[in-house]
């Protein structure tokens, strides 16, 4: 109780630092749902530790490991996603990232809780305001009918093989149906909900219809090319009208063809896959923002004592720093004083977008060496410079 106080306090100073320079009525909606957030992201990072000390309590390696030495990822989760210079910059624009943002995280939290109609609800709202958190069904799955992440379940069977003791109470449940077709069950009933909404609402506006065009359409067809901080606007404003639909297909096709391969290498580890799939859907959305960084970022913060050895880590920080500070000055040399082209603007995307890149692949590495060191523990071999 008392850490939270003092994270309410800490919210409550960073609000009258901002106040002064945002409407007040926008910003209270804004920042209260930042906190929000960020309290979720608390509560579901105190899950996860729990879960995972159980693991290794489980795996007889609490001894082998510095437990003691564990961070608060909670905490460090929530201070990540509340006072990253992202989140502040999405506050401070009035953006609405900031409630897809709380929708996701509602989401796994209800999830990693196990309270299903909320995780439900969490779902049906992202995904209706913007459709890529669609793809986190996969990784709610495997939360509900797994549980939270774990290390491999044969590193389970190796270890007690090694005892010739099946103790089947240590051992990670299977995985159970129940709790998917209840969520199934709560998707559904939330999802009607809202499209009885909207259609009551835009009925004079031409229906469910426009809407899906107006939003889901127009995040597929990629009308707009506006410069924002992803790539595609500056690719298809230079692609041949003949090629655009072919290539709009590969890009939206990319992202599918990675949610599976992800899915079976990381399906012990759902909290890390959502983490993943967020990420993926920043760098390759059509009409990314900071808010997104935010997001993936804060979720990151989870697995701070699994990423431990993470290479290229002081790398990442240096590039997100520079980015975040080289990306106003190109795009006001750009658009505003006229000295500039797009090339400048498009310069710093290109390296944000290599930065996200760095950061997943060295992330999934970090998170399966850490399971291969965990398996070394069990069987007795000498860990090496790869595992």
């Amino acid at each position: 109780m008392q850490d939270l106080c003092t994270m309410v306090h800490l919210c409550y100073c960073l609000f009258l630092v901002l106040s002064p320079l945002i409407e007040l009525k926008d910003s209270q909606i804004i920042f209260c749902t930042d906190v929000v957030s960020a309290m979720l992201i608390r509560a579901t990072g105190q899950n996860l530790r729990l879960a995972y000390l159980r693991s290794l309590e489980s795996l007889d390696l609490v001894k082998q490991i510095e437990v003691s030495e564990f961070l608060f990822s909670g905490d460090i989760a929530a201070l990540i996603y509340l006072c990253n210079p992202f989140t502040i910059v999405a506050c401070v624009g009035l953006s609405t990232s900031p409630i897809e943002n709380m929708a996701v995280i509602l989401c796994l939290y209800g999830a990693c809780s196990r309270l299903i109609p909320l995780a439900a609800f969490g779902w049906v709202i992202a995904t209706h305001l913007s459709l890529y958190p669609a793809i986190l069904i996969i990784p709610v799955i495997f939360l509900l009918g797994c549980g939270p992440d774990s290390p491999p379940r044969k590193l389970f069977l190796q270890r007690h093989q090694q005892k010739e003791v099946l103790n089947q109470s240590k051992l990670p449940p299977r995985f159970s149906w129940g709790p998917v077709i209840h969520f199934a069950f709560w998707a559904f009933l939330w999802s009607v909900y809202v499209l009885v909404l909207c259609g009551i609402s835009l009925k004079q506006f031409g229906g469910l219809w426009e809407m899906f065009k107006s939003t889901y359409g127009f995040i597929l067809t990629v009308e707009d090319l506006s410069p924002n901080i992803g790539v595609l606007w500056y690719f298809f404003a230079e692609v041949f009208e003949f090629f655009r639909n072919f290539f709009l297909i590969v890009f939206h096709v990319n992202i599918l063809f990675m949610i599976l391969p992800l899915a079976i290498r990381l399906r012990h580890r759902p909290c890390y896959l959502a983490f993943v799939y967020v990420a993926i859907c920043s760098m390759l959305k059509s009409y990314p923002s900071v808010g997104d960084s935010a997001l993936y970022l804060g979720l990151l913060g989870w697995f701070v004592n699994e990423l431990a050895d993470m290479q290229f880590s002081l790398f990442l920080f240096c590039g997100y720093v520079g980015v975040s500070l080289l990306s106003p000055v190109m795009h006001n040399l750009w658009i505003w004083r006229g000295t500039g082209n797009a090339n400048f603007y498009f310069a710093t995307a290109m390296v944000y977008a290599c930065l996200q890149i760095v950061l997943v692949v060295e992330g999934v590495s970090a998170m399966l060496n850490h399971d291969r060191k965990l398996r070394n523990l069990i069987t007795g071999k000498p860990q090496d410079a790869k595992s």
